[in-house]
């Protein structure tokens, strides 16, 4: 535990850890930034009060009870990935509560619905559930991220047009709300609770378990990829083109996801479609995508994942690092014209860049997650068929030209749309001026009414949570 420094807040720690090593650490631990708070973006500095690692649904009580004593903000931490580091609190003062130790895992044969520990990474969740019946659910791929925050956000991957988001899966939870109590939401259970978890679950309350559904296995998997490098950004306007008029299509084949990736070489189309080669080809989805590497038949659904991570590492790597992220989401009426693609590539080639690691990825969505109505979860971008995501790397430290080279991506796609666009908090955006309404948009009155019943003081709280709603 290193030394305990003598606070009352220190003090109630203490006496929940009743001398259990690994369970708290202060700002004066030597380890204490490198080992407990470990920053995923090491822009953006933060110190919270202390980090403290539970071993159950009452550990996370009794830390949260000693919070709301001392009046300190409480933030949970699953993975760790957020953007702008809010699983630390996203600002100094906060306590946290890193879910690593919550591993539990089961399987009901019956019903093949899957009990997941708040704090299980994506790449465990998925060898969980191949060794307990050879199942599956969607969710993202980087292997990293903790389930805690994956599906209480949205949870978006290759098999979200087909299946929905990861919290599309969720059927119920096991959650510690602000006054301590160890609760069960569900659509039957604390609805109202369960509807603000499910898309907005930082601000509302700490999830120790989940509670999912799940798919057999996939057969057969097509994967496609297809790289390109060009003399400059500017050669690959129709390639973004066809790739964007694909995804658009209404009536594109949901068992099929998609990632069109530019970076400072060129540009990389990752694909995946559920099916045999046989219904590949029927898809008439290899007519129409941007011809290159040839498809590959997998089935092995482990490989499968594990090709999809490797992919995803190619932009999103492990390794913490200094970056600005910015992102926006599209509806089918929002997608970029020629005009704007024409602007952006000029502008990528003529900016300073600040950095030579650098993505800006497009990636499609929709399918099954608008099969949902808006208003059944927090989740509100149910209507947007495309999101793009941003990323400025600092080589060793981040430079102010690779903030505004990002910036003005983001300025110059935005100042050609009819409306401001808004975007995924999963791709959070730290430079949003209303970041609440660009998350939750229609849902975010709802959520400020239960937020005020659930968590009136906001104990639950980072930069861009749910705020409670106004009271007379």
């Amino acid at each position: 535990m290193g030394n305990s420094p003598s606070s009352p807040l220190a003090d109630c720690l203490n006496s929940v850890c009743n001398g259990r090593d690994n369970c708290v650490a202060y700002p004066d631990n030597l380890l204490y930034q490198l080992s407990w708070v470990n920053r995923y973006n090491l822009d953006i500095s933060v110190e919270p009060v202390a980090v403290t690692r539970p071993s159950n649904a009452q550990d996370v009580s009794d830390f949260i009870k000693c919070a709301v004593s001392n009046n300190v903000k409480v933030q949970p931490k699953s993975g760790g990935h957020s953007y702008a580091n809010f699983g630390l609190g996203g600002q100094d003062g906060e306590l946290v509560i890193d879910l690593v130790n919550l591993q539990d895992f089961s399987m009901d044969t019956t019903t093949w619905h899957a009990t997941i520990g708040g704090g299980t990474k994506l790449s465990e969740v998925t060898d969980r559930l191949h060794d307990n019946g050879k199942r599956a659910i969607s969710h993202g791929t980087c292997p990293g991220v903790g389930i805690g925050g994956h599906a209480t956000i949205g949870g978006l991957g290759p098999s979200s047009r087909m299946w929905g988001s990861c919290l599309d899966h969720v059927i119920e939870v096991e959650v510690v709300t602000a006054d301590g109590t160890i609760q069960r939401a569900s659509e039957t259970e604390n609805s109202d609770l369960f509807f603000a978890l499910k898309g907005a679950g930082a601000g509302f309350g700490v999830i120790t378990e989940f509670v999912v559904k799940t798919h057999p296995e996939p057969g057969n998997v097509i994967q496609y990829s297809f790289s390109l490098s060009l003399g400059k950004h500017a050669d690959m306007i129709s390639v973004f083109q066809q790739w964007q008029d694909l995804i658009s299509d209404p009536d594109l084949d949901r068992r099929f996801g998609t990632e069109f990736v530019m970076h400072e070489l060129g540009v990389i189309i990752t694909a995946t479609f559920y099916g045999t080669e046989d219904e590949w080809t029927a898809s008439g989805i290899p007519e129409k995508i941007p011809t290159g590497k040839v498809s590959v038949v997998v089935d092995d659904w482990l490989a499968v994942i594990a090709q999809q991570a490797e992919d995803a590492a190619l932009w999103l790597s492990e390794v913490r690092s200094a970056f600005t992220a910015r992102s926006l989401a599209f509806r089918a009426n929002e997608m970029l014209s020629t005009n704007t693609i024409t602007q952006l590539m000029n502008y990528i080639d003529d900016a300073d860049r600040g950095t030579l690691l650098w993505f800006l990825i497009f990636d499609a969505t929709g399918g099954a997650i608008s099969d949902i109505p808006t208003n059944e979860t927090a989740y509100s971008h149910r209507d947007k068929i495309m999101f793009c995501q941003g990323y400025g790397i600092g080589i060793p430290t981040l430079t102010q030209a690779t903030r505004d080279f990002m910036g003005g991506i983001i300025n110059t796609i935005q100042s050609n749309a009819a409306q401001s666009l808004t975007t995924y908090p999963g791709y959070v955006d730290p430079n949003l001026q209303t970041p609440q309404e660009s998350y939750w948009g229609p849902n975010l009155v709802t959520l400020g009414e239960i937020k005020s019943k659930w968590d009136p003081k906001d104990l639950f709280h980072n930069p861009q949570s749910v705020r409670p709603a106004e009271t007379d």
